[in-house]
């Protein structure tokens, strides 16, 4: 594919194939040789035009009245600090990066000015107006449902395109027109590369999290998936962390950006308390336990999903109502133990780095690092899960004795100087951090949600299963799918059986558990519960259920319409 170029003040907007990266652009000042910051982030971008003022109300913003009455609908009635600082620049249509700690509100700092810029316009069926690219599925559904209540204000239509869902429903949606697509990279371009979605006419592109996108190794994706939008588009960029994966965006893809940097250290967040727990390597599981049984939510990281299924394991033998979160669960799974998190069916969400971004918990006030995480980006990601929004919390890192140095030098590069204590299970210093308490001991079982009955509404005529096809293979004039085996009309004039001696959705029962003339029972042996057989040459039916309604020996009951088993 051709890579077009956008021509703004001399700069080159998307790589040229096959070109070297410069140091220097015209319109964005020499980055090439600029000294890291400390962390391994790299020195934000100086600005060549002024940044538009702050503003402390979302009135002072031009912002279309739905966007406003939607906004006093939700509760939002103030501007967070990167929200206020960026949103009068991307509605101006000005690049941004932005970087604030998880929970200070960037998914409304680029989503409100995404959906005012998209406002009144229409997408054609597979070309979308408006881009953005996320890491995971869970923050994907975060932006999503974050948006949802908004883009309806302004009648535009989100798609949201990740893996691990039907790829055949994600491209129906692009196929019908959709203003704005909420991706990941790689089932982006899946679906491009089956001509179910075009770029060229995305105006704005919303990075969002792009360090862990480059961590995840992502990053040639979402390159050539920029090199696609349209090159003189608007790009957001916006992280908790900025490193130097992130620098060759900016350098390669953002026009003279506005810089915003809520958080100077990413992770000196003053209502959050981080303590490191040393512990012994034949306490840390009777520790972790405790912890787990406190009274109130916790989230728990684990290095390994083979860990985290392990762990969950126990928990539920002694009574703690755990469940796990990985990247070995099905979608469906993943988002049950979310809700289940959320709802309070489930207080123990044992997880590894798939939950460390893009989830939010209301009123969560506890992480645990059970295996303290790889480097500083995760411990500030894990993290970020509690004391969002202004809410207060407690990190916690269980650390064995092997680990300690490496745990100094991570808190380090964080920024973050923790309160240290030496606990074991039992003690009352491990409760007054944690809330630890000693389990019940009793197993538990986390139920499954319920699902509905298979099927349809009494009287829809509509069965389910192999009943409903059995139905089918009756003789002719004797059943319809989904009906008793004469559809409550005549039977031949031989008042036989029909060709399966069963009903056509149960499959079990006929309708009166005898043949219409004869009187002899049905092949399954199973009489209805009156026994009554018919005598006049029409089924006990009639366009009744046998025993005028009653169940019949199965058990169920049958109103003439298909059940399915």
């Amino acid at each position: 594919m051709n890579r077009s170029a956008r021509t703004n003040t001399g700069s080159s907007r998307s790589r040229r194939q096959g070109a070297p990266a410069r140091s220097a652009r015209t319109g964005r000042g020499a980055r090439g040789g600029r000294p890291a910051a400390a962390g391994g982030e790299f020195a934000l971008p100086v600005t060549v035009t002024p940044a538009l003022p702050a503003v402390e109300t979302f009135a002072e913003l031009d912002l279309p009245d739905r966007l406003l009455t939607t906004l006093d609908a939700e509760g939002v009635t103030v501007p967070f600090p990167i929200q206020g600082a960026t949103l009068p620049n991307s509605l101006a249509g000005r690049d941004v990066l932005g970087r604030g700690r998880t929970g200070s509100g960037k998914t409304l700092a680029f989503g409100l000015a995404l959906l005012a810029r998209t406002a009144g316009q229409r997408a054609e069926s597979r070309q979308p107006l408006a881009l953005v690219l996320v890491p995971t599925r869970e923050l994907a559904q975060q932006v999503t449902d974050a948006l949802t209540p908004y883009a309806k204000a302004l009648r535009l239509r989100l798609a949201t395109v990740v893996g691990g869902m039907s790829i055949g429903r994600q491209a129906s949606a692009l196929r019908g027109g959709a203003e704005v697509v909420v991706a990941t990279p790689g089932r982006l371009k899946d679906l491009i590369e089956r001509d179910d979605c075009r770029l060229d006419r995305v105006a704005i592109t919303v990075l969002d999290e792009a360090d862990q996108m480059a961590d995840m190794g992502f990053m040639p994706q979402v390159t050539a998936l920029l090199d696609q939008v349209r090159p003189d588009g608007q790009r957001l960029l916006f992280s908790a962390t900025l490193d130097r994966n992130v620098d060759r965006l900016v350098r390669d893809y953002l026009d003279d950006p506005v810089v915003h940097s809520v958080d100077p250290s990413a992770g000196a967040v003053t209502t959050m308390d981080h303590h490191v727990l040393h512990v012994e390597d034949d306490d840390k599981h009777a520790t972790t336990t405790e912890i787990a049984a406190r009274d109130g939510r916790v989230i728990m990281f684990l290095d390994s999903k083979h860990g985290t299924d392990r762990l969950v394991k126990k928990l539920l033998a002694v009574g703690v109502r755990a469940a796990a979160l990985h990247g070995g669960k099905s979608q469906s799974q993943r988002n049950r133990a979310l809700a289940q998190f959320k709802d309070g069916q489930v207080t123990a969400l044992v997880a590894t780095n798939v939950a460390a971004r893009g989830i939010h918990i209301d009123a969560l006030d506890l992480v645990v690092n059970v295996d303290p995480p790889g480097d500083h980006k995760d411990y500030l990601h894990r993290g970020g899960r509690t004391a969002r929004a202004g809410e207060s919390g407690t990190v916690v890192t269980l650390v064995l004795p092997h680990q300690r140095r490496d745990m100094t030098r991570l808190m380090a590069d964080a920024g973050i100087t923790p309160t240290t204590t030496k606990v074991r299970s039992g003690e009352a210093e491990l409760n007054r951090i944690t809330g630890a308490r000693t389990p019940s001991g009793v197993p538990v079982v986390i139920a499954p949600p319920v699902t509905e009955n298979q099927p349809g509404p009494t009287g829809s005529g509509k069965g389910s299963g192999s009943g409903s096809r059995r139905g089918r293979r009756s003789r002719s004039g004797q059943g319809r799918r989904g009906g008793s085996a004469t559809t409550g009309g005549a039977s031949p004039t031989t008042g036989g059986t029909s060709s399966t001696g069963r009903s056509a959705s149960a499959g079990r029962t006929a309708a009166a558990g005898r043949t219409a003339s004869t009187g002899r029972t049905s092949s399954t042996g199973r009489a209805a519960s009156t026994g009554r057989a018919a005598t006049t040459g029409r089924t006990a039916s009639t366009g009744r259920s046998s025993s005028a309604g009653r169940s019949s020996s199965s058990g169920r009951s049958n109103s003439g319409k298909g059940q399915g088993r």
